[in-house]
């Protein structure tokens, strides 16, 4: 069986700081705590004693950071960045407060990007194209778990390549989703949002 097992980096912010809405156009190495949740990741791959096939991540530092914590973990190299899994671009509200965001977009905008995949005004997102990338990844044979660190806006659009429809899509730093690939190439959601 295939197991795809999709990552969030760690932390980039810590608890005391204001935290702001980061995109593809901001490259910012894991705090402290971020590096924390990258090892316990791979505290947590390395314990599932799983036959890792290819490890991945997004070109951003912090997802190549989390992925590196893996890899030294499980002892599977890293395989290299993959663009498509890179963040989104979050246009004017790029590196702005959530609050200031969330006032210049409003609730409902916010909560349809959450709950829909559906991007607020401004923002540069080609869904399609994502959507694609991750409905041809899933399309791939092969046997083994994958692990492709990337970043929450990202992420959600696997969700919606496979129809799946959980509370909500977004995935908190530090934490994964697993899909299943079945033998008739069928993708299934098993898990999603989950810490170790």
């Amino acid at each position: 069986m295939r197991r795809i097992f999709i990552i969030r980096h760690g932390n980039t912010f810590e608890s005391s700081a204001q935290a702001c809405r980061i995109g593809a156009g901001t490259d910012i190495a894991l705090v402290e705590s971020g590096r924390v949740q990258a090892a316990r990741l791979g505290d947590y791959f390395a314990a599932q004693d799983l036959p890792i096939r290819r490890l991945h991540s997004s070109p951003l530092l912090r997802a190549q950071e989390t992925a590196a914590a893996i890899a030294a973990a499980t002892g599977h190299p890293t395989d290299g960045p993959l663009p498509w899994l890179n963040e989104i671009d979050h246009g004017p509200d790029e590196g702005r407060p959530e609050a200031e965001v969330l006032a210049r977009i409003g609730e409902e905008a916010l909560a349809d990007w959450d709950e829909r995949g559906i991007p607020p005004e401004g923002w540069r997102v080609d869904a399609e194209t994502r959507i694609a990338a991750w409905r041809g990844w899933f399309a791939q044979g092969g046997e083994g778990a994958e692990l492709l660190v990337t970043s929450n806006g990202a992420a959600r659009f696997a969700l919606l390549a496979i129809g799946a429809s959980p509370a909500a899509l977004k995935l908190r730093t530090g934490a994964f989703g697993e899909l299943a690939i079945d033998a008739g190439g069928q993708p299934r959601l098993m898990r999603w949002d989950e810490r170790p």
